[in-house]
């Protein structure tokens, strides 16, 4: 009997889970397509992060200190700039016209320009950042400083009170609370932006996000996918929980609402 005679009498065996080495036991396996082999044995969230502590514990410390220090600089410079500018109403509106102008740009744009003075990593993020969280500070501490009455800053330079001590001890008291609602709100969206900084080898959860999605289909992309949009969320809320608790126990108690 030839081969030809073997090949054409030989009885058809259909292949199963079990002839294939590794996979013994699966009975949902498809040969030749159905399954997606990256879907079997997925690990659960939970089992993701506790398998890798480190690296999601390090993303997170990177993210809260980007935001940390944007918001450190974003503070002092907008409301630096509000306190110049307040009282003159053409320099607040080009100011204020500026940075609107700047808050429309393309988040990853933005990112991107920075990239060919500054490379990657931390300073074309945190320069990126620090331009988008200056709207909101400075508008906030134009319209606080512009709330209060007039007649209370006349009462105090009657009394002596030189302008620098009015604003100081009066003015900029009873403008906080306005104030620390834009800086709450441009911390709010400095972490929705600063996610995409992993673009730029920026630091933070945004790269466990961004790289996740990347490889999404492959072997817990998925888990990473989630573990960094769902961290950046966390984080937020606490950062926000943590902006009411200072607005409400550094404001005076006649102005608590």
């Amino acid at each position: 009997m030839n081969r030809e005679t073997l090949l054409l009498t030989a009885p058809e065996v259909e292949p199963t889970p079990e002839a294939i080495p590794g996979f013994e036991g699966l009975d949902d396996l498809t040969i030749g397509g159905g399954v997606d082999l990256t879907t079997i044995n997925q690990p659960s969230l939970w089992d993701y992060i506790v398998s890798n502590p480190d690296r999601i514990i390090s993303a997170a410390i990177a993210q809260v200190q980007l935001v940390v220090v944007v918001m450190a600089v974003v503070t002092i410079t907008a409301v630096l700039t509000g306190l110049l500018i307040w009282s003159k109403p053409n320099l607040v509106e080009a100011v204020t016209g500026f940075w609107s102008v700047v808050f429309t740009i393309p988040s990853l744009a933005m990112f991107i320009f920075f990239i060919q003075p500054f490379g990657l990593g931390w300073k074309p993020a945190v320069i990126a950042l620090v331009l988008y969280g200056q709207l909101p500070v400075v508008r906030n501490t134009v319209v606080g400083l512009r709330s209060v009455e007039p007649a209370i800053m006349e009462s105090a330079s009657a009394m002596g009170m030189k302008p620098l001590k009015v604003i100081r001890s009066i003015q900029f008291p009873l403008a906080w609370p306005v104030i620390i609602v834009g800086i709450r709100v441009s911390c709010m969206l400095i972490f929705g932006i600063s996610a995409i900084a992993a673009y730029v080898g920026g630091p933070g959860l945004g790269d466990l996000l961004f790289s996740g999605l990347a490889q999404l289909g492959s072997f817990n992309a998925m888990n990473q996918t989630l573990v960094g949009a769902i961290g950046i969320t966390i984080l937020a809320l606490i950062f926000d929980g943590m902006f009411v608790f200072i607005r409400r126990f550094t404001t005076p108690r006649g102005l608590r609402v």
